[in-house]
């Protein structure tokens, strides 16, 4: 029997699934709608219920394409997407939430993020983030692509306490959110949502990694998502928009690393030793 999928904390005390799904490419292509489509389903139907979007993706064709699919099953999914910088006013903000819940045809987000720092003041951001979840169209919001500092100044901005999580670009191959965000985050009780957990597919093709995934009897996919998901409050939203992919994912979190594998996973993808930039892709 596969095991339950591993849990995250936001500060307010939810809790959701610590592997997700991505939607970063989707609604792009009308011919692989039906695909994209079918592939949440059955990663709502395996457990993998935190679905993240963005305004941007597809220029809305994702948050389509998700509204399709949570169609008639909204109380099952954890709905995050995002607003662009560039809309992230104080009124900007409360008018792109409202498109956006239009798209997925539903009335609530679960989290909504700023998409990475912009020229519109936090506090004008924040306060509509706090209108929209005064009025129950959102019941969380956080940030993304936001390094220590700017984290720093999130915390230090009013109504920055209530910041949620964010969301970065963190797999095997790309770990220098390990050096200092992830341990500030980890003190404030707030998740990290690693977008791009397979680099964009690179990993899936890297001879090391699939070496190995073979000694595991395991996929180098699922190797690089049960990495992440052996960490602490990290949430992975590998995007795919293949039903059999999304079951190759959940199986990643039945997958145990032992010692040597996770020493061998460090050997060949070292963690930082120093401070680095935050990578966005």
């Amino acid at each position: 029997m596969p095991k339950n999928l591993p849990i995250a904390t936001f500060p307010d005390g939810r809790r959701v699934p610590a592997l997700g799904i991505g939607t970063w490419h989707m609604g792009e292509d009308a011919a692989r709608a039906t695909d994209e489509i079918r592939s949440l389903r059955a990663g709502i139907d395996l457990g993998m219920t935190l679905i993240d979007t963005a305004e941007m993706y597809g220029s809305g064709g994702a948050e389509r394409i998700v509204g399709e699919a949570i169609s008639g099953r909204r109380d099952e999914v954890f709905l995050v997407s995002k607003v662009l910088p560039s809309n992230a006013s104080r009124e900007g903000t409360v008018a792109a939430c409202e498109r956006s819940l239009q798209r997925m045809g539903t009335d609530r987000m679960d989290l909504y993020l700023l998409h990475w720092p912009g020229h519109h003041a936090l506090e004008d951001t924040f306060a509509a983030f706090e209108k929209l979840k005064a009025d129950g169209k959102i019941l969380g919001w956080g940030v993304s692509n936001f390094d220590t500092e700017g984290m720093q100044v999130v915390a230090n901005t009013p109504g920055g306490g209530n910041c949620a999580t964010n969301q970065v670009l963190y797999n095997l191959d790309d770990r220098g959110v390990e050096y200092d965000l992830m341990p500030s985050m980890a003190r404030r009780a707030m998740p990290l949502m690693a977008y791009c957990p397979l680099g964009e597919g690179r990993l899936l093709n890297d001879p090391v990694l699939n070496r190995i995934a073979a000694g595991l009897d395991a996929t180098a996919a699922q190797v690089a998502l049960a990495f992440l998901l052996d960490r602490e409050n990290v949430i992975a939203i590998p995007k795919t928009a293949s039903p059999a992919r999304i079951a190759e994912n959940r199986a990643a979190a039945d997958l145990v690393l032992p010692e040597d594998v996770r020493a061998e996973l460090d050997r060949a993808f070292p963690a930082p030793d120093t401070k680095t930039p935050l990578s966005i892709v």
